[in-house]
């Protein structure tokens, strides 16, 4: 946000939240500038984020809020209740996954009243293979979910493609033996050290760790062994302790434990368990005992053999000698950097992890704000610049970054076209976010992707055979299809099916046969009407997003240039002295007239090279100049545009050399209850009386121009009348917008409505035929006490229906009263003043 747009911005984390408190600032979240925080932070800190009258709220991944109509989704639902009546902008790639409830789930996050509850949408839209249905429903979604598709922007972004690379291995014997020995514990039937109530997750977590390394998971063993002696001493350890344990270890344990519901509540030991218990804790020690006696690692021998494979490609290809390397535990990520300090790649190895607490990650940290002091590539937020420093420090000095999984989302390194992935995810859509790293807009070479695959693993063949052949994830342009991501979501629940089958699997035919069985489910997934339906419900028809594509490409380029020249040539005119000019895009600043935070030095227009200040019509400086100029009052004067000095062509004012006019510029404001809008209008005419269209009006200013002396200037009034016509069809526009929105919000209420009653209706007629039914019983009941019991029912089902009937009428009231509240809300948008104010006045001619 700050280097691309220059959008003030910081991060809010505990840290800065803290401080902030200290300094005697109550309410940390407030101020002018972009907020910036995580899920859990925001979660945590609830009531700040509902207190604050946001603007808008943007929520990136916000596919992990698509089950907040579960009672289980803590996190969305905190969320949702946080941030209630606050403008919502939600981005994913991947909105629907399982069920069309999912999609109701995002868009009641952002709009209460887009759809009644859930027993009416699903009542309603549960059969969306009836075209009636379907188009209803597309209807009601299309002013609320739009989606563009990777393949409909390759006309304007260029994408280079995905060569995979395969790195076998064969672990050592004490290696295969360990492996065996842990993969036997985890699938006891009574296993103490793991809670009861994330077995699974956690299981899932440690055979992670010991594919990745001896020293990854005999840190867990270790953690695993004191708790279990703390567990053995009296005190239950909380199952959250081990969840902090294993997530500093694992990175990518908080999101996925985020969708990985809790199983079952722990159980009191009995005298079986603690018998059981000793002999677990003397298994713990020898499993780790075997671990720290493995110094040596094979995958981590192939990784030198990699590396060179991959950097020989690079210099084919004609890349810089660059690679990233993806591990998911921070012990192995220690051990690579033991393995390469004995290689030629010494000193040119930069870590990334989810803290860079180690010595080398300091000192780059270091030495990059003394770099950078003064400057605004310091953000303030320790989280923020580290990260900073440590891409700087590969992209100019590095060859090897060892990163985790704190370095698979937020860094752009397309400096990069080498990604290692030392350990390989079972979770697509993980792996498309590394490789993203390197393969994005900005990335000039093919991208090389290396796996590691174990040669004696069978489950661990058919894992990566089935990333590499049926998610197409390391060649092609992009990897993975948005059919198929749609498909898979987040992909936390492919991981459990992949979890399930290496922990019930245990020789190589039944390894087969499970995979077989997954592979055919997710071909039927990818396949399914489901997987249509999203298709056919969300996206646009592709000729019409690569026009709307074509045409903004085409007006954005022309308007950044003529903008930023125009920008330069007011801030030549403003500071007068005040900067040396060094181009039409640089300048250094010798002296700042402006109370703004604009240190001296180089200046420079976006996307030009060179270390400095980047400059644009948001910088304080560039809005500093602009101020001044606007409230600078401006005599009438005459102009002469010259057409023949100027070095282009615009074909629209050709017809007007030897002509002259008026023009005049006035700023309108019309302010409303919400918000007010500023236009400019441009209004001209010829010495003939003939008004000018805007935009060729605009034009002139494109020429160099002379003043000429114009005492007692006085425009006609011709010239007065095309600005009135101007501001009437402004007005105008803006009142046939609120006339839109009152019709759209009016639209969406009815539908409202509409749901709400199939709702309570629906419920309704349940419980008739119920009482029905139970009638029925009691007539023919032959016992008494059977009659009794079926009357007592009927008497209980009608106070039901009773109250039904109540929240029915409610519901009316309900719906009425958010008619009156629209209609209140309408009338307040027509209470709009519109001020104008003349910039100023000119009499000109073209020569």
């Amino acid at each position: 946000l700050s280097e691309k747009f220059f959008l003030p911005c910081r991060i809010l984390e505990a840290k800065s939240y803290n401080e902030a408190i200290r300094r005697g600032n109550v309410r940390p979240f407030e101020g002018d500038e972009v907020v910036i925080c995580s899920y859990q932070f925001a979660k945590g800190k609830a009531s700040d984020v509902h207190a604050m009258p946001w603007d808008l709220v943007v929520i990136d991944e916000a596919h992990r809020l698509r089950n907040v109509y579960k009672s289980s989704t803590v996190i969305a639902q905190t969320l949702k209740t946080a941030l209630a009546g606050k403008r919502k902008l939600l981005l994913t790639a991947t909105p629907l996954q399982n069920s069309l409830l999912e999609l109701f789930g995002l868009v009641s996050f952002i709009d209460a009243y887009a759809f009644g509850d859930l027993t009416s949408f699903r009542a309603q839209y549960s059969s969306v293979k009836q075209q009636p249905v379907f188009e209803e429903l597309r209807a009601r979604l299309r002013p609320i979910c739009h989606r563009t598709l990777r393949r409909q922007v390759l006309p304007y972004v260029r994408y280079t493609k995905r060569l995979p690379m395969v790195q076998p291995f064969t672990p050592e014997e004490s290696e295969d033996r360990l492996y065996e020995l842990v993969s036997d514990y985890l699938r006891r039937d009574n296993l103490q050290a793991l809670p009861a109530s994330q077995r699974a997750l956690m299981t899932l977590v440690l055979r992670k760790l010991l594919a990745s390394s001896t020293f990854a998971i005999a840190g867990a063993l270790q953690t695993l062994t004191r708790r279990l002696e703390r567990k053995l001493g009296g005190t239950e350890p909380a199952p959250a302790a081990l969840a902090e344990e294993l997530g500093a270890e694992y990175e990518a344990l908080d999101e996925t434990a985020d969708e990985w519901p809790e199983e079952r509540a722990a159980e009191p030991l009995t005298a079986g368990d603690r018998a059981a218990l000793v002999r677990e804790i003397a298994d713990l020690r020898h499993f780790t005992e075997l671990a720290l006696s493995v110094e040596e690692n094979a995958k981590g021998k192939a990784l030198l053999v990699a590396l060179e494979r991959a950097f020989t490609e690079a210099d084919r290809l004609g890349a810089p000698r660059k690679a990233v390397v993806f591990t998911e535990s921070r012990r192995t990520q220690d051990y690579l950097l033991r393995v390469l300090a004995d290689s030629p790649f010494a000193g040119s190895i930069v870590l990334f992890n989810g803290s860079n607490t180690d010595p080398g990650s300091r000192r780059i940290y270091t030495d990059w704000l003394t770099r950078h002091a003064g400057s605004d590539r310091v953000t303030g937020s320790r989280t923020a610049d580290m990260r900073s420093a440590l891409v700087d420090e590969f992209r100019e000095r590095g060859q090897i970054l060892i990163a985790t999984e704190a370095g698979a989302e937020g860094i752009n390194l397309q400096f990069c076209s080498l990604v290692v992935n030392y350990d390989l995810p079972w979770n697509p859509q993980r792996i498309e976010q590394r490789i993203g790293r390197c393969h994005r807009y900005g990335q000039q070479h093919d991208v090389v992707v290396v796996n590691f695959l174990n040669q004696s693993n069978a489950a661990d063949q058919r894992v990566f055979e089935l990333l590499a052949e049926k998610f197409q994830l390391f060649e092609g342009v992009f990897g993975v299809s948005d059919e198929v991501l749609g498909a898979i979501e987040s992909g936390v629940d492919f991981e459990k099916r992949i979890a399930a089958i290496y922990h019930r699997c245990r020789t190589p035919e039944e390894i087969q046969q499970a995979f077989d069985d997954l592979q055919r489910d997710l071909g039927q997934e990818i396949d399914s009407a489901l997987a249509q339906t999203r298709q056919q419900l969300l996206d646009h028809f592709d000729d019409e997003v690569r026009e709307k594509l074509r045409v903004r490409d085409q007006v954005s380029r022309a308007w950044l240039n003529r903008s930023e020249r125009m920008l330069m040539t007011l801030t030549r005119h403003e500071l007068n002295g005040g900067a040396r000019f060094v181009s039409d895009a640089a300048f250094d600043l010798l002296d700042n007239p402006f109370p703004v935070a604009a240190p001296l030095g180089r200046y420079e227009l976006p996307r030009r090279s060179g270390a400095a200040h980047l400059y644009r019509l948001n910088h304080p400086l560039a809005e500093a100049i602009l101020r001044r100029a606007v409230a600078r009052e401006l005599p009438p004067a005459r102009l002469c545009f010259d057409y023949a000095s100027y070095a282009g062509k615009i074909t629209a004012l050709e017809p007007l050399i030897g002509a002259g006019g008026w023009l005049a510029l006035t700023r309108l404001t019309i302010a409303g209850p919400e918000l007010a809008e500023d236009h400019t209008i441009v209004a001209a005419i010829t010495d003939d009386g003939d008004a000018l269209d805007p935009e060729i009006a605009a034009r002139l200013f494109s020429l160099p121009a002379v003043a000429e002396p114009a005492p007692g200037l006085t425009a006609p009034p011709a010239l007065a009348a095309v600005t009135e016509t101007r501001v009437g069809e402004i007005v105008d526009a803006a009142s046939e917008r609120n006339g839109r929105y009152f019709d759209e919000e009016m639209g969406k209420l009815d539908a409202w409505a509409d749901d709400r009653r199939v709702s309570l209706r629906a419920k309704l007629n349940d419980l008739d035929r119920e009482i029905a039914e139970r009638r029925k019983l009691a007539r023919q009941a032959g016992a008494l006490p059977d009659k009794l019991a079926h009357n007592r029912a009927v008497n209980q089902l009608e106070r039901k229906r009773d109250e039904a009937e109540l929240e029915f009428r409610a519901a009316g009231r309900e719906i009425d009263q958010r008619k009156d509240e629209l209609l209140n809300d309408v009338e307040r948008r027509l209470r709009q003043d519109a001020a104008r104010r003349p910039l100023f006045t000119i009499q000109w001619r073209i020569a």
